[in-house]
C-alpha cells in the first residue's frame, strides 16, 4: 500500500480553511529533535503524532516533543490492561494512518481514528506537526490544533 503525501495533508488542511500551509526543509524533521533543530523552537512545541493500537483498535496521541506518553494512562481511558496496548507497526502506520513514522500527521489520515492530545501541549501558543514527509512540517496553534482534529484532552503524560 502506497503512503499519503503532504500534498494529502495541504488537503486536509485547506477544508479547514484557516490558512494552514505546508512548509518543506531541507534537513530532516522526521524527530522531534531534528524537527525543533530545523524550525529553530523549543523540542516542547513539535507535536509527536504517536500512532497506537489499543486492543487492535488505532489510536492517535499527540504529544509535546520533549514529554513520553504513559500507556498505563493510554490503557486506562480504554479500561483494558497495559499489555493491550502497543505502538502501531510501520506497516500498520501505512495502512491505516496512512504515512510511515517520523512523517505521520494529525490530520489528513487513511482511516478516521480517536485522537487524544497530551495536556502539556497546551503549554504552547505556537506548535508544529508532521506532515506527511520526513521534511515537512506545518505550524499551528495549538487551538488550531484542537480544532482540525477534534481530539480529546488527556492527561497521557510519563512522569518520571
Amino acid at each position: 500500500m502506497e503512503p499519503l503525501t503532504p500534498e494529502d495533508v495541504q488537503t486536509a488542511l485547506d477544508a479547514f480553511e484557516l490558512g494552514l500551509r505546508v512548509q518543506f526543509f531541507e534537513q530532516s524533521t522526521a524527530t522531534a529533535l531534528e524537527a525543533a533543530e530545523a524550525i529553530g523552537t523549543a523540542p516542547g512545541t513539535i507535536v509527536k503524532s504517536l500512532c497506537f493500537m489499543v486492543n487492535g483498535q488505532p489510536v492517535m496521541v499527540l504529544a509535546a516533543g520533549d514529554r513520553r506518553v504513559d500507556d498505563r494512562k493510554l490503557a486506562a481511558i480504554y479500561e483494558v490492561s497495559r499489555k493491550k496496548v502497543r505502538i502501531a507497526t510501520p506497516e500498520q502506520c501505512v495502512e491505516i494512518f496512512g504515512y510511515p513514522p517520523g512523517s505521520v500527521p494529525p490530520v489528513g489520515h487513511r482511516t478516521p481514528v480517536p485522537v487524544y492530545i497530551e495536556d502539556s501541549l497546551a503549554r504552547f501558543t505556537q506548535l508544529y506537526a508532521a506532515a506527511g514527509a520526513p521534511n515537512a512540517i506545518f505550524p499551528v496553534t495549538y487551538e488550531q490544533l484542537l480544532h482540525i482534529t477534534g481530539g480529546r484532552v488527556a492527561d497521557l503524560q510519563r512522569v518520571r
